[in-house]
């Protein structure tokens, strides 16, 4: 499930998860990442009660874009266990995606 969620602790929402956490940042003034949003909306059925999907909004949060090196929008990065474990920049097709969190995820896992 996508969430719009305000925190005071990037931390606290990392290790507030026993899921891997797929964060996409991105700006409401961002034609791309509205495009990000229909695709996420395609994609979440694929990785139900597998995945926790949040939004970030960089207007709001400036320091954590930076922090993770978020220089084009949308940035999509997936955590796992609190780490980054891979990114997507741009608009990515929804079948690439969902292959590339699978790789992902796998290569983490195995």
């Amino acid at each position: 499930m996508t969430m719009k969620k305000e925190f005071r602790n990037f931390g606290e929402l990392l290790s507030g998860t026993e899921l891997p956490l797929l964060v996409d940042f991105y700006a409401p003034w961002c034609g791309p990442c509205q495009m990000m949003a229909q695709i996420l909306d395609q994609v979440r059925p694929q990785f139900q009660g597998k995945l926790q999907v949040v939004k970030i909004n960089t207007d709001n949060y400036p320091d954590l874009a930076a922090r993770y090196h978020v220089y084009a929008l949308p940035t999509l990065v997936l955590f796992h266990d609190g780490e980054p474990i891979d990114r997507f920049e741009g608009v990515i097709r929804p079948e690439d995606l969902i292959g590339r969190i699978k790789t992902a995820l796998a290569n983490r896992l195995f």
